[in-house]
């Protein structure tokens, strides 16, 4: 919109000829040889004629600038959706009744005549400062562009006309059409200059604030008080921070970066004070955001809780230099201090929860065996944990100043679980099965941390030792398992001279095939997930055992009828591999297969 243009022509007629007098008037007066008296009447005459000029041409030039503005009184649409001639003519008609109603202040004349001009001038000054205060506020509403979360391009702020993604720090989007802003630049400029700055600025906040209020429940982000999120289930909770997470996402970075430059566009150049109107237009729907985060970090510091209170830490912490960019000086220091006092409590939480963590794995006061002497519940889930914490190595780095106090962090959570399984191997009466059950939490603990992110912060020195250790629970296994099976196949067995007699080496076979079949009933219901492991312990357990049996075998075959030898080494091969598959079977034949 370009420059205001003169609204009346030059004034005709009567004021012509006292013009005209005055130039007379003037040039006499400028006469070196006139007296003293004849100068004081001159200027006397010259006042008049001012006087006589003035109050006609004032009011010719009100009541024109009058009649334009209350032309619109009672036009109900909107004169900038006139098309921009309108508004100019419009804008020139307000201007021109700003610089009379100055004029005639400026002259402090006592005339009736000249207080009823004013008095006329200021009621319409104000009735236009009213239809531009409303102009203003409907081009703000009606000229607000949509705003799609799920549109993930927005246009950059370097005015280049590129597309960048929501991640991108410079992303800006339009609030308003951008061809409205100079508009309601000249609509703010043109109120100020008539000293209805505040209502201008009113008409702002009043405005964004409803536009951002309605941003945050179309993100679906309810307003919820501290009662209402202490109250409230961790499922429906859970769902909650999500969506806050989100919202943060977008409101912050671009939403209320772009609504933070419309204001510095219209507002800015205006006064400096001007810019807490977009502190006052933002600050509802801001602390609508933090008092939710604030809420949550009141709440039990239970672990399941730990991993999203870090998600939301990380997002506060990744928006915290655009908070304070956004709310600055005095104006914003609420906002600031706010969201930086949030940022701690979260803080705090986090370190308590993981504290807390710690403490749950020590005290698990499950008193019931796994079946099968499986993989616990236990060691899943805080394995899963911990490897779910080493995605936020570097947030928690923060807390615990260091890569290496991190680690160790993470590694007494492992301390704890070890500790923990080694108290509740206690609850199998079967010695093989402590150690079985050992064999196999540690076996996945260390399994887990070698074939994940959690091998650079635990080590290869921490994996070696509980390879060593479940290595040690497999050899121990075996030996709790099968010596005393296997010691039937030896000691005076082992020779052939005859020095045991042939009854009792039947007896010593029926035993073993009778602990075997045992062993067989019992640990085919155990259960090793892992297929690598599994074969291993097969292999190691059936090297010992068919070498066992092939030597008695071999050894006793003439002293022992055919009769007697119920499964050959090959069946016994066999047998052995329907260990650890978790599904109890039996042997009912008696003889061979």
């Amino acid at each position: 919109m370009g420059d205001y243009e003169p609204l009346l022509p030059q004034l005709e007629g009567d004021d012509n000829l006292i013009a005209a007098v005055k130039h007379i008037v003037g040039a006499l007066s400028s006469n070196k040889n006139l007296t003293k008296d004849v100068k004081k009447i001159l200027a006397g005459l010259g006042t008049q004629l001012s006087t006589m000029a003035a109050k006609p041409g004032i009011e010719h030039h009100f009541s024109v600038v009058e009649e334009k503005i209350m032309s619109y009184k009672d036009d109900k649409s909107m004169i900038w959706d006139s098309g921009s001639e309108e508004a100019v003519d419009y804008l020139n008609a307000v201007d021109e009744a700003v610089k009379l109603k100055e004029r005639l202040e400026n002259q402090c004349s006592d005339s009736k005549e000249e207080k009823d001009l004013l008095r006329r001038a200021c009621d319409v000054l104000q009735m236009a400062m009213q239809r531009l205060e409303e102009e203003f506020k409907h081009m703000l509403v009606h000229h607000r562009q949509p705003f799609e979360p799920q549109n993930t391009l927005f246009r950059s702020s370097e005015d280049d006309g590129s597309l960048v993604s929501l991640r991108d720090d410079s992303v800006r989007i339009d609030s308003v059409h951008p061809d409205v802003i100079p508009d309601l630049k000249c609509i703010a400029s043109l109120m100020f200059k008539s000293n209805y700055g505040l209502e201008c600025c009113r008409a702002y906040v009043l405005v964004v604030k409803k536009a951002l209020a309605e941003c945050l429940f179309n993100l679906e982000m309810e307003k919820l008080s501290i009662e209402d999120v202490l109250n409230m289930e961790w499922g429906a909770l859970y769902s909650k921070i999500k969506r806050w997470i989100r919202t943060m996402k977008v409101f912050i970075r671009p939403y209320l970066a772009s609504e933070k430059w419309l204001c510095d566009q219209v507002l800015a150049d205006l006064g400096s004070g001007n810019l807490g109107m977009f502190v006052e237009a933002a600050k509802d729907s801001m602390l609508q955001l933090l008092n939710f985060a604030h809420a949550v970090s009141m709440g039990s510091r239970q672990p399941e809780k730990l991993v999203r209170i870090l998600d939301m830490y990380e997002v506060l912490a990744d928006l915290l230099p655009d908070i304070d960019a956004l709310f600055v000086d005095e104006a914003g220091s609420s906002i600031r201090t706010e969201s930086h006092e949030v940022f701690k409590r979260l803080g705090d939480f986090i370190m308590a929860a993981f504290h807390e963590f710690e403490t749950a794995i020590a005290t698990n006061m499950s008193t019931s065996s796994l079946a099968g002497g499986g993989i616990h519940h236990l060691t899943r889930y805080v394995m899963n944990y911990i490897l779910l914490l080493a995605d936020y190595k570097n947030t928690l780095k923060d807390f615990s100043g260091s890569c290496c106090t991190m680690s160790l962090h993470l590694r007494s959570l492992a301390s704890a679980l070890e500790a923990k399984l080694d108290e509740k191997s206690k609850l199998y009466k079967d010695p093989s099965l402590q150690h079985f059950f050992l064999m196999n939490n540690i076996h996945y603990m260390a399994q887990k941390v070698k074939n994940s992110e959690l091998r650079l912060i635990f080590g290869d020195d921490w994996i070696r030792k509980r390879n060593w250790k479940f290595q040690r629970h497999a050899m121990d296994y075996e030996r709790a398992t099968w010596s005393s099976v296997l010691s039937l196949l030896k000691g005076e067995s082992d020779s052939s001279s005859g020095s045991i007699s042939g009854t009792l080496l039947k007896e010593r076979l029926r035993r073993f095939y009778a602990a075997f079949e045992e062993v067989y009933k019992t640990q085919t219901a155990w259960l090793i997930l892992d297929v690598q492991l599994r074969e291993d312990l097969r292999i190691s357990t059936s090297l010992a055992v068919i070498q066992a049996y092939r030597t008695f075998i071999g050894r006793q075959i003439y002293r022992i009828a055919e009769k007697h030898i119920k499964y050959n080494s090959e069946d016994m091969e066999d047998y052995l591999l329907d260990l650890f598959e978790g599904s109890q079977k039996s042997l009912h034949n008696p003889h061979r297969r």
